[in-house]
């Protein structure tokens, strides 16, 4: 059994990852962890804090010389902006001067329910929490968790499908497979996964009037995996369903607010013939699908097939043209100000549903084959593969 946390605070000392079940003696690719880091960090429409972390891992706990140990394993995203929020951000007690307290909630985020809900004066005490910065604890564990998934041969990745009213023309990529949509999104500043400097131009332009008019955008981004044998997940319980899992992974994250299996919200428009995958056999192959309509998932459980999902995230809520609010102490209106935000991180946050995808994948398969050590997790996995495509 995998569990995952996440503790820290947007402007204080660190954002951590805490993980438990990740089997001893796997071997730990510190340089791909940092990558995804920096993947998230990147993208065309990010904003000022990006300039200002530069985010590595530090692992505290559960590895020693350069593999797991297969307890409990801490990881360490260290914020280098809290030297200039020690005093706002200590936990040492201590007054704070009456300008220092946030009482202005912002529309769009968790500010007005956070403060009604846990009898606070001080917005800060939600905002630095429900902050997307959050996310770095995500990746950093999610990509360890992608390390073990592709060391059993199983590949995840992302790319964006829109941002704006700008979309990549489905007829680009309908004959591209997902590795090589993920390879060109990984060249591109809005990881589109094509490369059309025209396209890219237009794409950047949207973000660039949204900047200039102080708006935000939001899109729609395709997270995947590529490897998973059939059998992963279960249909006996709700909860055991693998598909629910993967929705719920990527609704947690923060401006997510729609998730689509496959075909997804298509297939209420479209005959049964033209959503359902047919099933076909041959010898060395086992059975397989023409078609991946389902997306990987039938009944709770993977099918063979690469798991396709597709994302929605609204616009930023923190806009630079202000949106109306009203004041907790006071209860006057006032327009909510900002300092600095993203005018988009649709790209950024397909990273991020990387690393949720990987932690919940990574999960279902320790659910199928417990093991402490990560070579009897590999040979056992292996084995059921073999199995599978024998049959």
């Amino acid at each position: 059994m995998l569990r995952f946390f996440t503790a820290g605070e947007s402007h204080g000392k660190g954002i951590f990852a805490y993980l438990e079940g990740i089997p001893a003696n796997f071997e730990v690719d510190f340089e791909f962890i940092n990558n995804e880091l920096r993947r998230r960090q990147s993208g065309y429409g990010r904003g000022g804090r990006m300039k200002i972390e530069k985010d590595r891992v530090e692992f505290l706990s559960g590895v020693r010389l350069g593999r797991t140990l297969g307890s409990p394993i801490l990881m360490a995203v260290w914020n280098r902006d809290y030297k200039n929020w020690k005093e706002i951000m200590k936990p040492e007690p201590g007054g704070l001067p009456e300008e220092k307290r946030v009482t202005r909630p912002r529309p769009g985020h968790a500010d007005l329910p956070g403060v009604l809900k846990y009898g606070f004066d001080d917005v800060r005490n939600v905002l630095e929490r429900s902050s997307a910065r959050e996310t770095a604890g995500r990746v950093a564990a999610g990509a360890l968790c992608k390390d073990v998934l592709r060391r059993l041969g199983i590949e995840i990745g992302s790319y964006v499908n829109s941002i704006g009213g700008v979309s990549v023309p489905e007829e680009l990529i309908e004959r591209m497979d997902l590795l090589e949509r993920f390879r060109r999104a990984e060249s591109s500043e809005v990881r589109i996964p094509v490369e059309d400097e025209e396209l890219e131009a237009r794409f950047k332009e949207e973000i660039d009037v949204a900047r200039k008019e102080g708006e935000s955008l939001g899109g729609t981004f395709t997270v995947f995996a590529v490897g998973m044998p059939p059998g992963i997940g279960s249909h006996v319980q709700w909860d055991r369903r693998l598909d629910g899992k993967l929705a719920q992974a990527l609704m947690s994250i923060q401006a997510i607010k729609g998730v689509e299996v496959g075909l997804g919200f298509k297939s209420g428009n479209l005959p049964g013939s033209a959503v359902h995958d047919e099933i076909f056999y041959s010898p060395g192959k086992g059975f397989y699908r023409e078609t991946n309509r389902a997306g990987g998932l039938e009944g709770g459980m993977t099918n063979g097939e690469p798991i396709v999902l597709r994302a929605v995230m609204k616009p930023i809520p923190t806009l630079y043209r202000p949106l109306r609010s009203v004041d907790l102490s006071t209860k006057d209106p006032f327009e909510a100000s900002v300092e600095r935000s993203d005018v988009c991180a649709v790209p950024a946050a397909a990273v991020v549903a990387e690393a949720m995808v990987a932690i919940t994948l990574l999960s279902a398969v320790l659910e199928s084959f417990p093991s402490d050590d990560f070579s009897r997790l590999k040979l056992s996995f292996e084995a059921y593969r073999r199995e599978i495509a024998e049959k």
